[in-house]
C-alpha cells in the first residue's frame, strides 16, 4: 500500500516511516468518513491515550525525581489533556492530511481541537503498532519538547485554583453562566462569566466554552488576589 504525497511528507514530519501504512491512514480517518471498506481512528484514539499517559507518567518522574504526587497530578493533566494534543496536532500540520466526510469538511473539521486532540492520539498509537513502545515514546518525548520540561511548578488550571480559593473561604464553587453566543455554528464564539457567592466576578470571551471558562477564572482569580 502506497500513502500519498501528503501522507508521506507527515510521516517525515512525525519522524516514522510506517511498516505497515494501513495503520497511519485509519489513524488520521474521521468517523465522518467511515465506510464498509474503512475504519475510523476511534478505536485507535483509546489506545494512543493510554500510550501518551505512560509516556508522560515516566518522562515527568524522571524530570522531577523528588516532585509529590499532589505536584505531579496537575503537571500530568496538563501534559495530556485535549489542548496540549491538539496544539502538538496543529505543530506538525495533522489538519492537513485528516481525513473527514463532507459535513465536517464544510464546518471546519480541520480546525476543530476536539477532532485534532482525537486524532493525534490515533497517531501515536499507530506508532505504537506498527514500531513498539520505545518508538512511540521517542516521537512523543520529541513532539512535546520542551512542554515537559517547561510545564509550570504547580499546573493547575485556572477554574480548579480559583474553586480551591473560594472554598478556603468558605465559600460554594464558583458559577460559570454563559452569557453571550455569537458566530456561526461551526465556529462559535462565547461569552462565560466566572462569579463567587461573595459578588466579584469576571468574563471572558472564547471559541470554546473550556477556554472562556478558563479565561474568566484566572481574570477573576486575579482580581481577589489583589
Amino acid at each position: 500500500m502506497k500513502l500519498s504525497g501528503e501522507l508521506s511528507a507527515f510521516c517525515d514530519r512525525i519522524g516514522h516511516q510506517f511498516a505497515d501504512p494501513s495503520l497511519i491512514i485509519r489513524a488520521v480517518t474521521h468517523a465522518s468518513m467511515v465506510t464498509a471498506h474503512r475504519d475510523d481512528n476511534q478505536r485507535l484514539e483509546f489506545l494512543g491515550d493510554r500510550v501518551l499517559g505512560l509516556v508522560m507518567s515516566d518522562a515527568l518522574l524522571k524530570a522531577d525525581p523528588n516532585a509529590a504526587e499532589g505536584l505531579l497530578a496537575p503537571r500530568y493533566n496538563a501534559l495530556v489533556r485535549r489542548e496540549a494534543c491538539a496544539d502538538v496536532a496543529r505543530q506538525i500540520d495533522l489538519g492537513k492530511v485528516l481525513k473527514l466526510g463532507r459535513s465536517e469538511m464544510k464546518s471546519g473539521g480541520r480546525r476543530k481541537e476536539a477532532l485534532l486532540a482525537d486524532a493525534m492520539e490515533a497517531v501515536i498509537a499507530a506508532v505504537f503498532l506498527d514500531a513498539g513502545f520505545a518508538k512511540a515514546q521517542e516521537m512523543i518525548l520529541r513532539l512535546w519538547g520542551d512542554r515537559i520540561n517547561n510545564v509550570a511548578e504547580d499546573a493547575r488550571d485556572a477554574k480548579t485554583a480559583l474553586q480551591e480559593w473560594a472554598q478556603a473561604r468558605g465559600e460554594p464553587p464558583p458559577a460559570y453562566v454563559e452569557t453571550s453566543r455569537s458566530g456561526p455554528d461551526h465556529q462559535p464564539v462565547f461569552t462565560i462569566e466566572a462569579r463567587l457567592s461573595s459578588g466579584p466576578s469576571e468574563a471572558a470571551t472564547a471559541g470554546s466554552k473550556r477556554h472562556a471558562e478558563q479565561a474568566a477564572a484566572e481574570a477573576l482569580l486575579k482580581k481577589v488576589s489583589q
